[in-house]
């Protein structure tokens, strides 16, 4: 009788009646969940900590065994793009891009960062193709080169057939068999052309991703901006009218992860820039540019002080709470506003 009432009572209330033996299962199981849950937390942290940097000099004689009286032009700008590369594969974690398993699934600023690191290696690799290892426009291409532009072009997040990293290591294998033909003064086939026109051209590039960062960083209050897109030109067309005032707001989800893509992108650029400042020494030097060079890598170096607090806040431009995006913001256009003058410094006798 006692077991018919309390089978009427839990349907009643929807409570399931546990023996003893079920109930010590269940604590059985809970332990081991909540250590793995903390494990799993634990290495999460871990991963998400951001390589440090590295010495750019450094780098270079490690990839080439040669010192540093023997190197060719061109070698610190490639081992530079190497060892950033091999930073991206190698850190702690690996690749976290394409994981689909515990923690890197759960994580998303390092894979933004990986993903700003990303983008400045792949411009890189274009101009190694496309302007440094050209002396003119109808020269023939680098045939490493050429497998290295595609291979950094792959697919970020594919995670099987092929996986992303294998593919951005062959791109790696390419550019190292490109380094070690420059090395060789009997293979006149590799070359690096350090010129004011093709440094140029790069860092035409590099304003445009600073550019738009700066932007994307400085919508995190939201603003409505006045659109410039035909100024300068009383002829100018576009293929579909727009409003003359533009709101613009980044998603608050998505705050931290161009923060962090930003932070990424700094970190791969200012060592790019120290490569190009020793490869293109005698060419800022002619130009009087040196210093504007350096000020761009300080101001991008300045970009990756720790981050204190446990999440990138969004506070209001004169708030109380800090904006993360905003300093950030502040620093990477101050470099852009640089890159301009040194490419007008660039572009004079």
């Amino acid at each position: 009788m006692k077991d018919k009432l309390r089978g009427w009572a839990d349907r009643a209330t929807g409570y399931r009646y546990q023996g003893p033996g079920e109930s010590g299962i269940f604590k059985l199981l809970a332990v081991p969940v909540t250590i793995i849950m903390l494990l799993l937390l634990l290495l999460g942290w871990y991963w998400s900590t951001e390589p440090d940097t590295f010495d750019v000099a450094e780098a270079t004689a490690e990839r080439t065994q040669v010192t540093e009286a023997g190197l060719t032009t061109g070698s610190y700008t490639t081992a530079t793009t190497i060892a950033a590369m091999e930073t991206l594969l190698n850190k702690r974690g690996g690749y976290l891009s394409n994981d689909i398993t515990p923690p890197s699934l759960w994580l998303d600023n390092i894979p933004n960062w990986e993903f700003g690191v990303l983008v400045q290696l792949r411009d890189m690799s274009r101009s190694l193709r496309s302007d440094f290892s050209r002396s003119q426009s109808q020269s023939t291409e680098d045939v490493d080169l050429i497998v290295t532009e595609p291979k950094f072009h792959f697919d970020s997040k594919s995670w099987i057939l092929p996986a992303t990293e294998s593919v951005y290591q062959e791109g790696v294998d390419a550019l190292y068999r490109y380094l070690e033909r420059l090395q060789n003064p009997n293979n006149p086939d590799a070359q690096f052309y350090a010129r004011a026109d093709n440094l140029q051209e790069w860092l035409g590039q590099v304003e445009k991703r600073l550019g738009s960062l700066s932007q994307r960083l400085s919508a995190s209050v939201g603003q409505v901006r006045l659109n410039t897109d035909l100024a300068g030109d009383a002829e100018a067309e576009q293929s579909t009218e727009a409003s003359s005032q533009l709101e613009v707001q980044t998603p608050w989800s998505e705050i931290d992860d161009v923060f962090y893509e930003a932070r990424g992108a700094s970190w791969a650029l200012a060592h790019l820039l120290r490569a190009v400042e020793l490869d293109f020494e005698s060419v800022l030097q002619k130009k009087n540019a040196l210093i504007s060079l350096r000020q761009i890598i300080r101001e991008l170096e300045a970009t990756q002080e720790p981050v204190w607090s446990p999440i990138i806040m969004n506070g209001s431009g004169f708030g109380m709470f800090a904006n993360h995006s905003l300093v950030m913001a502040s620093y990477i256009s101050r470099a852009n506003a640089a890159v301009i003058d040194l490419r007008d410094l660039l572009q004079q006798g």
